[in-house]
């Protein structure tokens, strides 16, 4: 399927902390949107979107998979909903019993732990996924160069076997996808995509879910 993608610019005066962590829905950052018309599969959209609040949460998420990227954790973890904390999902499907929940405080204090977690089960093997969160973050969240990757707003463009429930799980939230298409050698099967799922608490946006994906049997 041919993919048009449409990118909406929004210039503003660039501030001199352009890595700043939650922004407010109504900012307007220096930035650029991008979106997918023609993507498999368009989320419900909560009735507060606007411009505004797309711009808010493309930067977010910029600043997110930068700190993925250098490994700043300590950065990552003001991103994380003040109550809600943060999940972390191995594949589409959203476990909200068995998914691991960090608290911003729980986070900072397993961050640089060598404790281990029960992250979910392989696909395929069923071998479970038990490693310290620093591991799970660098081996499997940001296991290729998201920062390379294609970006899509509300929008699944990775679909896969797994059944895929963020949107009734996050109703009333906002996503992206970091989408990292497949190659030709396996017949594009090999695609995976980050999503990282934002919710408002008193009218500032944060981190509420780390969803991976990519194809499964």
């Amino acid at each position: 399927m041919k993919k048009i993608v449409v990118i909406l610019s929004v210039i503003s005066i660039i501030s001199c902390n352009k890595d700043k962590p939650p922004v407010s829905g109504t900012a307007t950052p220096d930035t650029t949107v991008v979106q997918d018309k023609d993507s498999m599969y368009a989320a419900p959209r909560p009735v507060q979107d606007s411009v505004a609040v797309r711009n808010a949460i493309h930067q977010m998420n910029q600043g997110i998979i930068k700190a993925l990227k250098n490994g700043d954790y300590q950065k990552l973890a003001t991103y994380i909903h003040p109550e809600k904390g943060v999940r972390f999902s191995m594949y589409a499907h959203v476990d909200t019993v068995k998914d691991k929940r960090f608290s911003r405080a729980e986070f900072v204090k397993f961050i640089p732990a060598k404790t281990k977690f029960t992250f979910g089960a392989k696909d395929g093997t069923g071998e479970l996924y038990v490693t310290p969160l620093a591991e799970y973050i660098r081996n499997w969240v940001y296991k290729r160069n998201f920062a390379e990757a294609e970006l899509f707003y509300n929008r699944f463009r990775g679909t896969g076997n797994s059944l895929n429930n963020l949107p009734e799980v996050y109703p009333n939230a906002f996503f992206t996808e970091n989408f990292i298409p497949g190659t030709d050698k396996y017949g594009g099967m090999d695609w995976n995509a980050l999503r990282l799922v934002f919710e408002s608490y008193h009218g500032t946006w944060y981190l509420v879910a780390v969803i991976n994906d990519e194809w499964t049997v």
